[in-house]
């Protein structure tokens, strides 16, 4: 036979075994709040006794305030994103707010039911992660007073925060690495899922390309995903004439097609490919990899991620960090 449930002990009960008032219940539990020392100890001693915990998430909601920071994501499971997360969820943790992780993978309608939950659970604030919600739908929110900071998206609203990565600056980068290692069939390898920061990445390599008159493959497939690297040297490397310089936009590409290229197709890295890679995530510095990268400041990231979804008050006027991502040099790219 089940035991029947323990009944919450209110704040009220804790009072009482004190022989205090229910006010000073909620100040010795309130922040910065005025109570005597021994006020203080013969609270906490009831309500260890009782075993009271404080219903923060009532309380923030008389307030007007959740304390909940919803996180919207695509393909948590990634090296890039997961970091991103599992740093976003402890920063936001030590600054006393409860982080929510809500996946929008999939199709559009996932990315709109995590995005509308966001309003359903009244957060504080919501960091949008992923490129796939739309704008409309970040409209939405934001008629309805949800503080919004939006990572690596191109939205044109007034209102949200938006922090970007500068992936311009870091493309032309790339293709200049390659160009100034003697690489002249030059390659660009992305997924489908074409959001904001990808296809940023591409199209200035492409304009940097096209300014020195060389011509860029490219090949889009699937999810961003280690296979879709491997799918990419294949299609590369069995038609038309091999790149001898890739720039892949994640290096989870970068991964699966410098496998690809080296164990199906005999190719050895750097001496007849060279290879940069987008994110320097944990597997990049391996020695099966030794990748050239661009390594993102995630701890500088997150703090502003969390400096603005702590703020006190409205949500102000939108702004747009842009953030410099430099070059990792390791052992992927030709030296001359």
């Amino acid at each position: 036979m089940d035991k029947p449930r323990k009944a919450f002990t209110s704040a009220k009960q804790v009072a009482e075994l004190a022989g205090v008032s229910r006010s000073a219940v909620s100040r010795t539990f309130t922040p910065g709040a005025s109570v005597s020392e021994e006020t203080r100890k013969r609270v906490i001693s009831a309500s260890e006794k009782l075993g009271y915990h404080v219903n923060h998430l009532a309380r923030g909601l008389l307030r007007q305030s959740s304390g909940i920071v919803c996180l919207v994501a695509a393909d948590t499971d990634a090296p890039y994103m997961s970091r991103m997360i599992r740093t976003l969820v402890r920063s936001l943790q030590q600054a006393g707010k409860v982080a929510m992780v809500l996946e929008s993978s999939g199709s559009s309608e996932n990315a709109d039911h995590a995005l509308r939950q966001t309003l359903n659970y009244r957060a504080d604030a919501t960091v949008v992660l992923s490129g796939t919600p739309p704008q409309s739908l970040i409209r939405t929110c934001l008629d309805n007073g949800q503080r919004l900071i939006l990572i690596n998206r191109d939205d044109q609203l007034s209102g949200p925060h938006n922090i970007a990565l500068d992936n311009r600056a870091a493309a032309r980068t790339a293709f200049l690495t390659l160009y100034g290692a003697g690489c002249r069939r030059l390659a660009l390898v992305n997924s489908e899922a074409g959001t904001p920061s990808l296809m940023a990445r591409e199209r200035a390599f492409f304009e940097c390309a096209d300014e020195q008159g060389i011509k860029v493959a490219v090949t889009r497939n699937g999810r961003t995903s280690y296979e879709a690297g491997v799918f990419g040297a294949r299609r590369l490397f069995s038609a038309g004439e091999r790149p001898d310089g890739v720039f892949c936009v994640t290096d989870l590409l970068a991964c699966g097609f410098m496998d690809a290229a080296r164990h199906e197709f005999g190719l050895a890295i750097p001496e007849e490919l060279s290879v940069i890679g987008f994110d320097d995530i944990e597997q990049a510095s391996w020695a099966s990899y030794r990748l050239t990268t661009f390594s993102p400041d995630v701890t500088a990231l997150v703090e502003r991620v969390v400096e603005l979804a702590t703020q006190a008050g409205e949500t102000g006027e939108s702004h747009r960090d842009l953030i410099e991502v430099p070059l990792v040099a390791r052992d992927t790219v030709r030296q001359v």
